[in-house]
């Protein structure tokens, strides 16, 4: 047990960055069971939201140092060539219609508010 009072609160810190760091990998475990039990049983439009929810969790880890980026990036490619393999194609997003795509650019157009400039007391010769 510390003594000293720092030693005492570093403790606490560890423990609860142990829980949080444990939860972190637990979800992502999970996470990737979860895309290898869907891959394994064939559902194809699982698989593919399964590995998205999969390559996710892993970046939430890697980001939080759980896990280091090397082994983040080395499982993605695992997912990704295992849906491959499957034959898991990813689904394309639907095209915007003209009218939506017009709105946005317009709306991106616009030109900022201009500030008055504050005037300055004149200096003193």
């Amino acid at each position: 047990m510390p003594i000293i009072k720092s030693a005492k609160k570093r403790v606490k810190t560890a423990a609860k960055a142990n829980v949080r760091n444990t939860r972190t990998r637990r979800d992502m475990r999970e996470a990737i069971k979860a895309f290898n039990k869907a891959l394994e049983a064939g559902k194809s439009t699982e698989v593919f939201k399964l590995q998205s929810a999969a390559v996710s969790a892993i970046d939430i880890a890697a980001k939080k140092k759980v896990i280091h980026r090397n082994k983040a990036a080395r499982s993605k490619a695992r997912l990704s060539s295992q849906a491959k393999l499957a034959g898991v194609k990813p689904s394309k997003a639907s095209p915007k219609s003209k009218v939506e795509s017009g709105k946005s650019k317009t709306a991106a157009k616009k030109a900022p508010a201009k500030k008055s400039a504050a005037k300055k007391p004149a200096t003193k010769k």
